[in-house]
């Protein structure tokens, strides 16, 4: 009984043995690793991904290899959290560089930049003019610039006139013991013509008439505009020379639409004219025009200098800075690089921690008037809450993978909004910029006319090609060579072109690409007009039958139409609106 019982434990044992080991051969351990490229898992919390090619995982932080864009981290959405928020880990936070601050209440100081010129004082610009009828025989002050002072001789004048009334006079002091009203009648209408007694005395001394008779300067200051000639004929209050006194001066500033509502009579500004460096000035703003230029759209504001050494010189340049206070008390104040445009909507992420972690919440704000650096807030946040400040463009593409709403989802959950840049007709506000700033911008022109190129060939992959390179490039203009409301202009232009760029770039459906390249075109049109980009060399083309017939624009290197929204099909539809030298 023994041996059969050992032997049949043997058997047993010998059984289970066969059978783990077929099993094993069979079914992979769950420790060994599978390596097809088709079902390769790495940790959901080492995936890495590119905002614009989702297709993308690398298990570290990178770029990515289509578009060079950094990647970002893939969270886990599975944690049963809120699913109108984005999660994100402290580690991936960091890598981002999302920065936060805590929104709180204060005074709303609008910081105002003004441009203005140097500029005669109107009140003393005065105009000499002749007092005698008659012929100019000479000219002491021969040029438009020279100083001229009170009672000095500037011209000569032979007058007929003149001539008779002196004779009168003369005649008249040959009876004045018997007639002596009509010797002062003769005296008097020499008077009239701004003769001195000095010279009435010596005409009666001389027993003669005088033949020319100097002119002599009413006011001190700097002839501005010289009328007559030796030879010329004037007529008696016939303007010779404008002459302003430069010892006060006005300094007239330009003050946008926009601005208006800041700028109050008796500000304090302080100001520097370019011609001194190393000085600043602050004065009091004295009066604002109250009619806005109808050309210009601005208003002017004045402040008055003494000039007593005349460095100030009219037409010298002049920069400005008006610290105006809000009425009202405090508000919430933001930072600008908190907010996200959306066209007609303006966004921040706001950041929660839980017991789950750290999160961010889209949430929509109403903007009020921009102060410098900062926004006041009207509607949408409460002080004490915590804002992204940096890193708000990473946060929002982790939305856009995870499906959660972002700035690219339209305020009624689906599909993608473009902001619409003005067409020519809408534009007109003009910023003066820095030079290297308007060289990145002109830079943009090739990758743009190259896109045009491909999509007059009908060649969507070389389209979404080259809308990579246009990124690119897009990405190099310096931001910080802007400031204030040229800055806030180009950062809303440079979210819809990176927009429609990447629109271009993430598909090779033509139409999608042809519409995408509208926007594109129409926020380069407004960035070339609005900083004033020169020497471009290009077209401003017009379709009307693109975009459904809603009408398209684009430039061209060309005068011939060379139409990307139709390509053969109607490549002569369309005609030039304006050239752009």
């Amino acid at each position: 009984m023994k041996n059969i019982f050992q032997s049949k434990y043997f058997i047993i044992a010998i059984t289970l043995i066969i059978g783990i080991t077929i099993g094993w051969l069979v079914s992979p351990s769950s420790q060994q690793q599978i390596n097809s490229p088709s079902h390769q898992h790495i940790s959901q919390s080492e995936v890495w991904t590119c905002s614009m090619h989702p297709q993308i995982r690398q298990s570290e932080a990178g770029q990515c290899p289509i578009c060079g864009m950094d990647l970002i981290p893939l969270g886990n959405e599975d944690d049963g959290g809120d699913p109108m928020e984005v999660k994100m880990s402290e580690t991936a936070m960091k890598l981002a560089n999302v920065q936060t601050t805590v929104v709180g209440m204060g005074n709303s100081v609008k910081e105002v930049r003004l441009n203005g010129k140097v500029q005669a004082d109107e009140r003393l610009v005065t105009s000499q003019t002749s007092h005698l009828p008659g012929r100019v025989e000479s000219l002491l002050i021969n040029f438009t610039g020279d100083y001229v002072r009170k009672g000095e001789t500037i011209g000569k004048i032979y007058s007929p006139e003149l001539v008779t009334a002196q004779q009168e006079l003369l005649e008249a002091n040959k009876i004045k013991d018997t007639q002596p009203d009509l010797f002062e009648a003769a005296k008097a209408k020499l008077k009239n013509w701004k003769l001195m007694d000095s010279q009435i005395e010596k005409i009666l001394q001389d027993g003669k008439p005088m033949t020319e008779f100097p002119i002599h300067s009413n006011f001190s200051g700097i002839v501005l505009s010289k009328n007559i000639s030796v030879g010329d004929h004037v007529m008696q209050g016939q303007s010779i020379y404008e002459v302003v006194d430069l010892s006060r001066v006005w300094i007239l500033f330009d003050v946008y639409e926009s601005d208006i509502q800041w700028i109050k009579t008796n500000n304090e500004i302080e100001f520097t004219i370019k011609s001194l460096p190393g000085e600043t000035f602050r004065k009091k703003i004295s009066f604002i025009d109250p009619i806005i230029n109808p050309q210009t759209r601005v208003a002017s504001a004045r402040v008055e200098m003494p000039n007593p050494d005349l460095r100030l010189k009219p037409e010298m340049f002049a920069s400005a800075v008006v610290k105006s206070e809000m009425k009202g008390g405090k508000e919430i104040i933001l930072p600008k690089s908190a907010v996200m445009w959306t066209g007609e909507r303006s966004v921040v992420y706001v950041k929660k921690t839980s017991d789950a972690g750290v999160s961010f919440r889209m949430t929509e704000v109403t903007l009020g008037p921009a102060l410098g650096d900062a926004y006041v807030i009207k509607e949408g946040l409460t002080a004490g809450q915590e804002v992204v400040t940096n890193g708000t463009f990473t946060i929002d593409a982790a939305a856009q993978l995870a499906g959660k709403p972002s700035m690219m989802s339209s305020p009624a959950g689906g599909g993608t909004e473009i902001i619409e840049a003005p067409n020519e007709n809408q534009l007109g506000v003009k910023f003066d910029v820095d030079n290297t700033f308007k060289n990145q911008l002109r830079e943009l022109l090739n990758p743009y006319l190259a896109m045009k190129d491909a999509l007059v060939k009908t060649n969507a992959a070389e389209a979404s090609k080259i809308s990579n390179a246009f990124i690119n490039k897009l990405s190099e203009v310096d931001r910080k060579l802007v400031k204030g409301e040229a800055h806030d202009s180009w950062m809303k232009l440079l979210q819809n072109m990176k927009i429609a760029a990447t629109l271009i770039q993430s598909t090779e459906n033509i139409e999608n690409q042809r519409k995408s390249f509208s926007d594109l075109s129409n926020s380069y049109y407004a960035a070339i007009d609005e900083f004033a980009i020169t020497g471009l060399h290009a077209y401003y083309q017009y379709c009307p039958m693109a975009n459904e017939n809603k009408g398209a624009y684009w430039i061209s290197q060309v005068k011939e139409i060379q139409n990307p929204y139709f390509g053969s099909k109607m490549m002569r539809c369309g005609e030039t609106k304006s050239e752009l030298k």
